[in-house]
């Protein structure tokens, strides 16, 4: 997903990672030493730096591992982060034995965002909070 809109973000001012290697990876400070340097770092799939958005997209390891409350909590700790923006897939198929099975990704991300919000014992440090369904 994250090939299909590389030259749709670049084209906005995203920068946007390129592969899996280190060297075409986005990565963001989080956490610096006393000299300065970051010493915590975290990986995302695009930022935009003029306007603190970070861009996560996930897709069937992340619909089935957590990952929407990694990058949650991930995001809301990079410096500059004023918005996140998460793309989850709507469902995600995978072989559980001999049968198919399906996790709604979508769905169970949006009810974490809901509760976060909703029960404001979690206060996210983002003017907003975009998740889009694909």
């Amino acid at each position: 997903m994250l090939a299909e809109l590389r030259a749709g973000l670049e084209s906005l001012g995203y920068v946007v990672e390129k592969s899996k290697a280190a060297v075409d990876k986005i990565v963001r400070p989080v956490l610096f030493d006393e000299g300065g340097i970051a010493r915590v770092r975290y990986e995302v799939d695009a930022f935009h730096e003029g306007e603190g958005i970070v861009v996560e997209v996930e897709a069937g390891r992340g619909a089935q591992n957590n990952a929407d409350y990694r990058d949650i909590v991930r995001a809301s700790l990079i410096l500059d982060a004023k918005y996140l923006a998460m793309l989850m897939p709507i469902a995600y198929r995978f072989k559980n034995g001999q049968e198919i099975a399906t996790t709604p990704a979508y769905e169970n991300t949006r009810n974490q965002l809901d509760a976060i919000y909703a029960s404001q014992r979690l206060r996210l440090p983002f003017d907003g909070v975009l998740l889009v369904g694909y």
